[in-house]
């Protein structure tokens, strides 16, 4: 029988998922996006354009794959809305490829507002939210007073989205937050939930277990694994659950059918908002860092915190999803440094570990680095594994060696054309 193969990221997000998911494509027919919501940017660039998805899962400019919104994942109308019609003109078939899980939760306009008043609450203590109403609508799904896709076609919808917002403004008016236009954001919201009646929506859980004997399956994670909310840099975290284990309840699949994990990291390390960063640059070589990566937000347009990449929280997420296929994205950002460095342990509280503690947050973290000789070489005009610089081929030897599995797939740049396998 097939199995639903995985691909996620395995740092702080931002690692290039949405180029990978799209490469591999080809080799699937259906693919299916298992957590997260508009937070995420994808971003996609062939045939000389680049494009941005959000929500909708990375295959949708393949005529011939089905793309699955899981009940995992949260949705925008009318983030969604406008990502559709812009996909829609680039030439996607979304209406025919498109399918949203029933079960999918609703983010609502006062969800984003909360989002917002939540965060100016705490002021410099803030955890650096996308401001999308993520948190907020994950927070209601757990305590069983969310909207689901489904509630769309109920004839007591807006009673219910009534009851849900009145709950909501006591809370926002609580937390001294005015700064909105709520009948705006009402008449966007509504307006996109009529056009959302018109697509593909299913028990998805049922539509994929259907697929799984028949059909090749890639789940598409979104943010990265050290943002998970239980194991992740907590409560620098997001709302759900980003490693491998988190497709089995955002699709609705047994264990058993998970098979191949493909995980992909950068050759450094970025983070965006706050939280903790044991490798952190906050010198001229991160600045460089994040021009030359072009190191800003798909979606949000913040600037990344950019450092040497860490195989202390590496190994961490490769063990906590199996992983078993590795990935390595913008490995040409490396060129033109003359040393290179890798952390390879951390001294926490003066004690020298290869774990990631517990209290990441407020431990002092000192990273340990091995560093090598850097190369000059244009990585993008790569194409094989035999015409990278030799510095970069011992670089990538020692990391092999590090993590116990070789890298299958080396990216040198955007395009899908700038991608070597092993």
């Amino acid at each position: 029988m097939n199995k639903v193969d995985v691909v996620l990221g395995l740092q702080w997000g931002d690692e290039g998922k949405g180029k990978i998911a799209d490469f591999l494509t080809p080799n699937y027919q259906v693919i299916a996006r298992f957590q997260g919501g508009p937070n995420a940017g994808h971003s996609l660039k062939f045939n000389g354009q680049t494009h941005v998805l959000n929500t909708i899962p990375s295959g949708i400019f393949h005529d011939t794959c089905l793309n699955i919104i899981g009940n995992g994942v949260v949705v925008d109308p009318v983030r969604i809305k406008a990502e559709i019609e812009r996909v829609e003109a680039a030439g996607a078939n979304v209406r025919k490829n498109l399918v949203f899980s029933k079960k999918a939760h609703l983010i609502l306009p006062t969800h984003r507002l909360l989002d917002a008043a939540s965060e100016h609450a705490k002021g410099e203590a803030k955890i650096g939210s996308t401001l999308r109403g993520i948190g907020p609508t994950y927070r209601d799904k757990i305590g069983r007073n969310g909207l689901r896709i489904g509630d769309i076609f109920s004839t007591d919808f807006a009673s219910k989205y009534k009851a849900i917002k009145e709950d909501h403004i006591k809370l926002i008016g609580f937390l001294g937050y005015t700064d909105f236009d709520l009948p705006t954001l009402e008449a966007e919201f509504f307006e996109a939930i009529e056009f959302l009646k018109a697509f593909n929506n299913s028990d998805s859980e049922y539509l994929v277990n259907s697929l799984i004997p028949t059909h090749k399956i890639l789940a598409e994670g979104a943010q990265g694994s050290m943002l998970d909310i239980d194991f992740g840099s907590y409560p620098f975290v997001t709302s759900s659950n980003t490693i491998s284990g988190g497709v089995c309840n955002g699709l609705g699949i047994a264990p058993q059918h998970i098979g191949t994990v493909y995980g992909i990291f950068k050759a450094y390390c970025t983070r965006v908002g706050s939280g903790p960063f044991p490798t952190e640059l906050l010198d001229a070589t991160g600045e460089e860092l994040r021009k030359k990566g072009h190191e800003f937000g798909a979606t949000t347009g913040r600037p990344r915190r950019c450092g040497w990449l860490d195989l202390v929280a590496l190994k961490y997420a490769i063990m906590l999803s199996g992983v078993n296929y590795l990935i390595m994205m913008k490995s040409d950002v490396l060129s033109e440094f003359d040393e290179i460095k890798v952390c390879t342990a951390y001294k926490v509280d003066g004690v020298e570990t290869t774990h990631v503690p517990y209290d990441l947050c407020n431990s002092t973290v000192e990273p340990v680095y091995k560093s090598f000789k850097g190369w000059t070489e244009d990585l993008t005009i790569c194409r094989s594994k035999s015409d990278l610089p030799a510095n970069f081929n011992a670089y990538l030897a020692f990391l092999e060696t590090e993590l116990g599995m070789p890298i299958q797939i080396i990216s040198v740049g955007p395009d899908r054309e700038q991608t070597i396998t092993a």
